[in-house]
């Protein structure tokens, strides 16, 4: 592991970078707030954010799976990060349409449960 990616990142920033879900998971099953910001970004953001970012370095697939534990375990879809960018801004940017279609469908519940 990269030393600098081990000593900046929160555990769950860190989680995030690396896109490992398993870990992500543990971490919020024990009490990470998925709203969590650090630096720039929320996990949300910096989620959909890796997931774009690595499908463009590696030139695999893009995947969804930091985005849907974040949502899962009650990140805010909506909420902006320190820069001002949405988790739809960052889905969009990338245009990482299986982030789009969750944080709709998150959205989507939201709106209908605050009815």
């Amino acid at each position: 592991m990269n030393a600098w990616v081990s000593d900046y990142w929160t555990p769950a920033h860190r989680a995030v970078e690396q896109e490992d879900a398993k870990i992500l998971d543990r971490l919020l099953a024990t009490g990470s707030n998925p709203d969590e910001v650090f630096g720039n970004m929320t996990l949300l953001t910096h989620a959909i954010d890796a997931e774009g970012d690595g499908c463009l370095q590696s030139g695999q697939p893009l995947t969804v799976h930091t985005t849907a534990v974040l949502l899962a375990f009650g990140a805010d879809p909506e909420l902006a990060d320190p820069e001002g960018r949405t988790p739809m801004d960052m889905a969009n940017r990338y245009g990482h349409d299986l982030a789009v279609k969750l944080l709709q469908a998150h959205i989507s519940r939201r709106a209908a449960g605050n009815r």
